[in-house]
């Protein structure tokens, strides 16, 4: 007879794992485990955010987004227009500026050259940047022009009196999202008219894009305001319609542009003492 062997169970192969008991265990643990980790983490030092950047008030960023559409607007706006410039210490003077239909431009500006001894007018073509002399009491001779450059070059730094700035240049810069600027609403200087805003450069760059100051306009575009450190230009009378391209002042020469900085005095030659004495 052959011996029946024992039914296989637990006792019978003590190597191998319960399973009902593991099983029994799970639903504790799972229980336990949460409550642990939170024990865990209790005493360990909150995560510090990581700093960013502060953002900017939801008011400068609807002001920003309000100048650079009046600034587009400025773009498209072709006119004949003036200006009063006020600068502290000087008189009054009118700024004549046209923006043509076919985008040349023409700002002139009278005591812009030679320390405000000589008027000057800028003007860009589709022949190139020119500066042209006006006639005036210290320049009787009739108007001049000398080129300066390609129609998208800057004035040079020596020759610039920046009043022709926010009529064409700067107004690239305001409708560019990515410069460097902060935008907030401002009251309009006395006598001025239209949506002011105050503008100031974020940038430690000495190479600024436009200069800080306070820029209007009318609804249409027009810009009606500027102060800057060149003084403030206020529009005087309702513009005239824009010409189809501007005209140069005077004919084209061969000479050197004239700077804003005064002349340098001439020395007179001496005479001696003694001239026309034994």
């Amino acid at each position: 007879m052959h011996a029946h062997p024992h039914p296989a169970g637990p006792a019978a192969n003590p190597e191998r794992t319960p399973v009902r008991p593991v099983r029994r265990l799970a639903g504790p643990l799972a229980f336990a485990l949460p409550a642990l980790l939170a024990a865990c983490t209790a005493d360990q030092p909150a995560t510090r955010p990581t700093p960013t950047a502060t953002p900017a008030p939801a008011g400068m960023d609807a002001a920003r987004d309000e100048l650079a559409a009046l600034a587009a607007a400025a773009q498209d706006r072709h006119l004949v227009a003036s200006y009063t410039l006020r600068t502290p210490g000087s008189p009054d003077r009118t700024i004549l500026v046209t923006s043509a239909n076919d985008g040349s431009w023409r700002v002139d500006v009278p005591g812009g050259a030679l320390g405000g001894t000589v008027d000057v007018s800028f003007a860009v073509t589709a022949d190139g940047l020119f500066q042209c002399a006006l006639p005036s009491a210290a320049r009787p001779e009739p108007a001049t022009c000398v080129r300066l450059g390609d129609p998208d070059e800057a004035v040079p730094r020596r020759l610039d009196p920046r009043v022709q700035h926010p009529f064409t240049d700067w107004l690239g810069v305001l409708t560019d999202r990515r410069a460097p600027l902060a935008v907030s609403p401002a009251q309009p200087p006395p006598g001025a008219s239209g949506a002011c805003y105050s503008v100031e450069t974020t940038s430690a760059s000495i190479n600024a894009p436009l200069d800080v100051g306070i820029y209007c306009y009318g609804p249409d575009g027009t810009p009606t305001a500027v102060r800057t450190a060149f003084g403030t230009l206020i529009i005087a009378g309702t513009p005239a319609p824009a010409p189809a391209t501007v005209q140069l002042a005077g004919p084209v020469v061969d000479a050197e542009p004239l700077g804003t900085a005064s002349p340098e005095p001439t020395a007179e030659p001496a005479t001696s003492p003694s001239a026309g004495t034994l």
